[in-house]
């Protein structure tokens, strides 16, 4: 969690005044309600904060306890006699871990303001804050120069070099006294000892502040040893570091690898500095301190905005964690004139990308009826804004989940949705349960939907591992009817364009489609006279008619996809293409024979024998081959010399310049290979574009994988056509 990075004074920082005097007085009425929900939100996010940052063990995540943060935030500006001093919005939360020395810092280390638009419009709305503190003529607005950092997910240090050398490594604590953790943050490479050139000049005091982090894969690794030794594993790269840094044995802090990156300077005694925050950056890294390359690089106003989408978009491939982007202005001159308030720095904010996690209420469960028929129970939610999109509805995946976390409809639930990952329920929180709510803890879904599927109401059955009900009447079953024709027509399957889902699950309601093979029999007539209410004019009929007849023509590989074989994704289906090159032999295949397909077991090569034997199904193959169908085998086995990466695993990184990452994706998939997002030792070459991950090139040095470029992969097309 970044703190400040400007050069302040203690005096500095405590005489600058607060945007709105303290205890002042609202014009509106404070009743009892408000006044208890305050002092609720006091108490539990200093609770929150002591789980946090003392015993790094957080009760809940970043996200929620920043929503709670901004409803007492919220609350102290519409009724400001709420704002006490000891408030968590006014001050730094943390403090001191029992068995460690406590360190005053001599220049406080602050807390950010968390900018509360997770939009990119949030850059916009931290620069109009910056230019009116500052009272700026529009002309001069764009003068202004900001540097925008990656923000770590981890743990605020401050380094003390002596004459050049580490000293004493504390944590941040309560932003006025730390931990003195010299001995653990000793066994970190990236830490230097002694900084180049100082040793033996003049420079009695430099105080380096920054973040301590632990890599992604180092994550991995540890909870790996852990797991391997019988010991719990960590939840999050986060504790892990936090966990590292406060053992009490630097032997096991020197075995888990830590990272550390700096974002400004604490006290200063003859080390001149430079006049902008850049300067300073680049001198640290000419100290041999690591920094943020960003740190290094001044902004225009206008950038902002491009800054936060570019780490937003490249985010899941850094390695490490981060939780957002830090703007600062440039100019110290600039930063010490616009000061601090409160517990935050005026010239300086945190704007978080948006929240995976946030808290709602649980109305109801409904159970929703999947593709293969699979009974999923599905929370149905009071509408919230989570993972850069509204949701109002998250899977609980089970009966058993229900049971486990034991989560009762009326409850306050924290929901989670990370990329475009289903949202989900991940638990309840408890503090704000009703006490006479019923128990979930014998949950059961078969009593719950009276025995049998809520569409069809048909016949329902457990998997033989006791998790998951299902439906056993097929596509007799209006719901998987309607889910099957949605994955048949889906863009990555037969991509029929325009099909849309409310469309389906018109046709299916109607009667008009049971199954796939039912859309190539459609006529113009049909659209109009029953779906005008759904497609409009004739011209968008028309469309969706020329789009189903242009979808015959596919690839085997999409084809097997589009069959929805229970256990059968993309991969598989193409992995099943490349290795028997036609659909009888597929067809015919033995389950020994299925085993020699590439990552097929025992589950996948059985779903795939039972598909084939079933009577329904062949008859509807027979259909959609005989609605004209087809798809090219020429890839098959008998022509596997042209297709020289047969049986490698590429991995893309970076941007390409003449090609989109899906059309090099194909290219690669009809030379024979299969594209993956994470480098092993068992993967062949890795890709290289323009930026890739620094982490995955790492890895290909570790384990000795050619990387190769764009012109590779296309002289290999070339050259096999």
């Amino acid at each position: 969690m970044s703190t400040d990075g400007h050069v302040a004074s203690l005096e500095e920082v405590r005489s600058t005044p607060s945007d709105s005097p303290q205890r002042a007085k609202s014009s509106k009425k404070l009743d009892g309600i408000i006044l208890k929900r305050a002092d609720d939100l006091r108490a539990m996010l200093s609770a929150y904060a002591h789980h946090y940052y003392v015993l790094d063990k957080p009760l809940v995540s970043d996200a929620v306890y920043d929503q709670y943060f901004r409803e007492l935030q919220a609350l102290e500006d519409e009724y400001p006699e709420l704002k006490y001093p000891d408030s968590p919005t006014q001050r730094v939360m943390g403090g001191v871990a029992d068995g460690f020395e406590s360190v005053r810092h001599t220049v406080p280390m602050l807390s950010l303001y968390t900018e509360t638009d997770h939009t990119p419009a949030g850059a916009e709305a931290f620069h109009r804050r910056v230019c009116k503190a500052l009272e700026l003529r529009h002309a001069e607005e764009d003068q202004l120069d900001y540097v925008a950092e990656v923000k770590f997910d981890g743990l605020a240090m401050n380094l003390r070099y002596e004459y050049g050398r580490l000293v004493r490594a504390v944590t941040r604590g309560d932003g006025e006294t730390g931990e003195d953790v010299t001995q653990n943050v000793m066994t970190i490479d990236d830490v230097p000892k002694f900084l180049k050139g100082v040793l033996g000049r003049k420079i009695p005091v430099l105080e380096v502040r920054g973040e301590v982090f632990m890599r992604k894969d180092d994550f991995e690794q540890l909870n790996q040893h852990l797991e391997s030794i019988g010991e719990k594993k960590l939840v999050n790269p986060r504790n892990a570091a936090a966990g590292t840094v406060r053992q009490h044995d630097p032997k096991v802090a020197a075995q888990r690898r830590l990272s550390f990156c700096a974002y400004g300077v604490g006290e200063v005694m003859g080390w001149e500095l430079p006049t902008y925050y850049t300067e300073m950056m680049m001198a640290l890294t000419n100290l041999g301190i690591p920094v943020d390359e960003l740190s290094r690089i001044s902004l225009k106003p206008s950038m902002l905005v491009q800054a936060y989408n570019i780490v937003n978009e490249r985010r899941q491939d850094l390695p490490y964690e981060i939780d957002g982007v830090v703007y600062k202005l440039n100019s110290f001159e600039l930063q010490k004139k616009l000061g601090f308030v409160s517990r935050e720095p005026r010239w300086a904010c945190a704007h978080k990308f948006p929240a995976e996690e946030a808290v709602t209420k649980l109305i109801n469960i409904d159970v929703q009826v999947g593709r293969t028929g699979a009974l999923t129970p599905v929370g149905i939610l009071v509408p919230i804004f989570v993972g850069g999109v509204t949701v109002t509805y998250a899977s609980l995946h089970n009966e058993s989940e229900i049971r486990r976390k034991d989560i009762r409809v009326g409850d306050e639930v924290i929901v989670r949705r990370a990329g475009d990952v289903v949202p989900e329920i991940v638990g309840p929180v408890l503090f704000k349960r009703d006490p006479t709510a019923a128990t979930s803890l014998n949950w059961d879904l078969y009593t719950y939907i009276g025995g049998c599927c809520p569409s069809c109401k048909g016949p329902i059955a457990r998997e033989p591992d006791g998790l998951i009900w299902r439906c056993t009447n097929g596509l007799a079953c209006p719901a998987q009817r309607v889910q099957g024709i949605i994955h048949f027509a889906s863009r990555r399957m037969m991509d029929i364009r325009g099909l849309g889902d409310k469309l389906i699950e018109a046709l299916v309601e109607k009667d008009m489609v049971k199954r796939p093979s039912d859309l190539y029999r459609l006529t113009i007539m049909d659209m109009l006279l029953h779906f005008k209410d759904v497609v409009g004019d004739a011209v968008m009929p028309a469309k969706i008619l020329k789009a189903i007849d242009e979808s015959k023509d596919t690839t085997l590989a999409r084809f097997i996809y589009a069959l929805g074989i229970r256990h059968v994704g993309e991969t598989t289906a193409k992995d099943l293409a490349n290795h028997f090159g036609s659909f009888d032999k597929i067809a015919n295949a033995t389950i020994p024979q299925l085993f020699e397909v590439r990552d097929v077991g025992e589950v996948v090569a059985q779903s795939i024998y039972d598909w084939f034997q079933r009577e329904d199904n062949i008859e509807e193959v027979a259909a959609l081959r005989a609605a004209g169908v087809s798809w090219n085998e020429s890839l098959g086995q008998a022509n596997t010399d042209h297709r020289p990466l047969l049986g490698c695993t590429v991995v893309l990184t970076g941007g390409l310049a003449t090609m989109t990452r899906e059309l090099a994706m194909e290219k690669i998939e009809k030379l024979g290979g299969r594209v993956s997002k994470s480098v092993s030792a068992k993967t062949a070459f890795v890709l290289l574009g323009n930026e890739g991950s620094s982490d995955k090139i790492e890895k290909a040095k570790k384990f000795n994988v050619p990387i190769v470029d764009e012109a590779w992969l296309i002289k290999l097309t070339e050259e096999s056509q």
